[in-house]
């Protein structure tokens, strides 16, 4: 009884994504059509598809959800075996119940730095384990014969420069701090 009112349920979540996305749609094509062909355009139509698309994003969470369809980094669970991947389901269900800002405030400092340690640790692996698919696919790639260009570090250097502007352009709308610790974690990735 419960299963089938919550498919109901979802149902209609996905039948508002479409509309919310119907209308995103709409909202953004007029504008750009008006903007470029008319010199005017909507002024809620920015608002209102960036309102849309919160609200479609939390309604395809919970339809996902349902549907057992959420996006996931399966890279090391994918090497388990089928107890080893349960277990790490279980796991994994359960810290995103009990993991919100209360218990992480709830938790002993030396837990918080535990667990943030662990974060870490498997950011590493992660980035490992990326780094060497992405190389392997691109030396498939030069071995079929197809031109790869990289650039050079003048190159990026360049385009880093270039970027400076709309970088401080949009700090002050996104905020300093924010902006600084993305630019020291893509300089820690650059090493």
């Amino acid at each position: 009884m419960l299963n089938t009112i919550f498919d109901q349920y979802c149902k209609l979540l996905t039948f508002l994504c479409v509309c919310a996305l119907a209308i995103i749609v709409v909202l953004v094509f007029g504008n750009v059509v008006l903007r470029y062909g008319f010199n005017s355009g909507l002024t809620m139509s920015e608002e209102l598809s960036r309102w849309l698309f919160v609200w479609l994003t939390f309604m395809g969470a919970v339809v996902a959800l349902n549907e057992r369809t959420h996006l996931g980094t399966d890279m090391m669970v994918a090497r388990l075996p089928v107890l080893g991947k349960k277990i790490c389901l279980g796991l994994n269900n359960t810290q995103s119940v009990i993991m919100s800002k209360k218990g992480w405030d709830s938790l002993s400092p030396a837990d918080r730095k535990l667990i943030d340690d662990a974060a870490d640790e498997s950011t590493q692996f992660q980035r490992k384990e990326a780094r060497a698919a992405v190389s392997a696919n691109l030396d498939l790639v030069k071995k079929n014969g197809i031109a790869v260009t990289q650039l050079s570090s003048a190159e990026q250097d360049k385009l880093r420069e270039k970027m400076k502007p709309v970088i401080a352009k949009f700090s002050a709308s996104v905020g300093e701090s924010t902006v600084s610790e993305m630019m020291a974690e893509l300089a820690k990735l650059r090493k």
